[in-house]
């Protein structure tokens, strides 16, 4: 569980690192699952926007009990786990990702979710960690973004620089099976890894079930209607998300 502190903490900067590691057993399976999963598809090498769409066994690491907790005192005890992604940034030549706010992508009414990000390897200021401007989601608005079509870039939605200045921003770094929490709004991204060292992360998003997600939303030609619900604590307060229960989950 997390304090009071913590909680107004994640409210006012936007993110919170709480005192949670994963298992290195955890760890070590989940980089098995990774390996297979770039060797099945080798487009994966950077970035999989969807891993559960292609190997479910990445949910028990989804719903540790721990997380799930955490996850219920910051956004309250009715959610469901959208999607699980997965940024490789392998050493030497890993992609950037843009300054962007995750909103951007998400076909969520009202848009909401809280994001997990777990450190599979040292996450470090050489190897391209996450960068976020403290405070950045407050007003609740997606900022302008522009399309970059870099080959470079993990994501191709990019913020206008006069919609935030990047010297405010603060290295997000963690320790392997550290975890970081993200809301919806914060404006973040990361800088190319040329350094020796992978900085592997697995995402998970969980929205309140008082948003619907809207599988009829196309973007980028990615296809949400494809898109698992899968039912996390509580029930669906909206009762219009196509929610897998919890005991058909494969765990």
């Amino acid at each position: 569980m997390i304090t009071s502190e913590e909680i107004q903490k994640y409210k006012e900067d936007g993110y919170l690192i709480p005192k949670f590691t994963m298992p290195e057993k955890d760890l070590l399976e989940i980089e098995e699952l990774h390996n297979s999963l770039v060797e099945k598809f080798p487009k994966f090498r950077n970035y999989c926007p969807a891993v559960l769409l292609h190997d479910e066994r990445f949910l028990k690491y989804c719903f540790k009990e721990q997380i799930l907790n955490i996850i219920e005192n910051l956004i309250g005890k009715n959610f469901a786990l959208w999607n699980s992604s997965f940024f490789a940034k392998p050493a030497l030549n890993g992609q950037a990702t843009p300054w962007h706010q995750d909103g951007q992508y998400w076909p969520i009414k009202p848009l909401a979710t809280c994001s997990v990000w777990l450190a599979i390897d040292d996450a470090t200021s050489e190897n391209g960690c996450l960068k976020f401007i403290k405070g950045s989601h407050k007003d609740k608005k997606l900022k302008k973004h522009k399309i970059n079509k870099s080959e470079k870039l993990t994501l191709n939605q990019e913020l206008l620089k006069s919609e935030y200045v990047e010297k405010n921003s603060v290295d997000l770094i963690l320790k392997r099976g550290q975890i970081s929490l993200h809301d919806v709004y914060m404006v973040h991204g990361s800088e190319e890894n040329k350094s020796p060292n992978s900085r592997r992360a697995m995402t998970m998003r969980f929205m309140p079930t008082t948003s619907i997600f809207d599988h009829r939303f196309v973007f980028n030609t990615r296809d949400f209607s494809i898109t698992k619900i899968y039912q996390a604590r509580g029930k669906d307060i909206s009762m219009k998300n196509n929610m897998i229960p919890l005991n058909t989950k494969e765990t």
